[in-house]
């Protein structure tokens, strides 16, 4: 049976290591976040959200924060020269501070990025060693890298619970359906998404689907916890379409010339994964598969996802 949390945890990584042994596109990214226990949200917070006519603030409510870490290099990672058709070497350094709203129904999740993209945000450090602990490639093409330029991005989700959990006649099972529409604007992402998911296992009403890192289909680092000698489970599987305005990852520094291709307007992604939750942590791997987002592209970009979380 649920129980109502404390504050939650949720520890990410995302790194095409996972699911393919080379590099390109988006290739790494990592986050921790921290969202508050039900309804313990400061007033000025929930003063607000109650300027969003679209954000309900009369249900449970949580507050959250969250540092987090991305990068993107081209797939020649050993060269040192500038690789014009290919993705811009590219870091992101944030922090994130958002809210989450749950009826039971629907999810509203919204979010305010502060940050920097360029050689402040320390992701070719980050690279380097991780290469270095893995015994990979080590990258030499940093030099080429966007130039640094503070990030500012606002973040808007609505997820349904179209189809609540359904049991299945026989099994001790149950399905459910749940689709979402998403917006950002921003100088590091502009663009408008709608997505769904199909799930099937057992304790479903425990969250709205897997967390990620980022733009995409992304779940949630909210969930509900089961007793200590309860486990819950379920597979998924989910797809997302976005018509993209703004990706400074493609499209180059805002305000000064740098590295750029020319990016594709219509991105698809198609996502699948398992997640368990035991008494008071949850863990989920995601695989990701991303169409081609820029002209000259070689193939679509992939990558997982691992996300542990856990209340107290």
């Amino acid at each position: 049976m649920a129980q109502e949390p404390g504050p939650i945890i949720t520890f990410q990584a995302e790194n095409d290591f996972f699911v393919s042994s080379g590099d390109g596109q988006y290739t790494h990214g990592m986050q921790a976040s921290y969202l508050s226990g039900a309804n313990d949200v400061p007033d000025f917070i929930v003063g607000t959200a109650e300027w969003l006519p679209i954000f309900e603030t009369g249900s449970d409510m949580r507050w959250g924060i969250s540092v987090a870490q991305s990068m993107f290099t081209p797939d020649d990672i050993q060269s040192t020269g500038l690789i014009e058709d290919d993705q811009p070497y590219a870091g992101w350094l944030r922090t994130d501070i958002g809210l989450v709203s749950d009826t039971g129904d629907r999810l509203d999740r919204v979010s305010l990025s502060l940050g920097i993209v360029g050689p402040q945000s320390y992701a070719e450090d980050t690279q380097v060693w991780f290469h270095e602990v893995i015994e990979a490639s080590r990258p030499n093409g940093w030099d080429h890298q966007l130039s640094n330029e503070p990030a500012v991005n606002l973040f808007y989700e609505r997820q349904y619970r179209l189809v609540k959990p359904v049991g299945l006649e026989g099994l001790d099972l149950e399905w459910d359906f749940t689709p979402r529409g998403s917006i950002a604007l921003g100088n590091v992402y502009t663009y408008g998404a709608i997505g769904a998911e199909f799930r099937i296992g057992q304790q479903l009403e425990q969250d709205y689907g897997a967390p990620r890192i980022g733009a995409g289909v992304a779940g949630s680092g909210y969930f509900l916890p089961v007793a200590w000698n309860e486990v819950g489970w379920y597979f998924f599987a989910g797809l997302e379409g976005r018509a993209v305005a703004r990706n400074i990852f493609l499209d180059g520094n805002t305000f000064a010339d740098s590295h750029s291709v020319s990016k594709n307007i219509f991105v698809g992604e198609f996502q699948a994964g398992a997640a368990v939750t035991w008494g008071h942590m949850r863990l989920t791997f995601t695989h990701v598969l991303r169409s081609k987002e820029f002209e000259g592209q070689d193939a679509p970009d992939q990558f997982g996802a691992i996300s542990l979380s856990t209340t107290f």
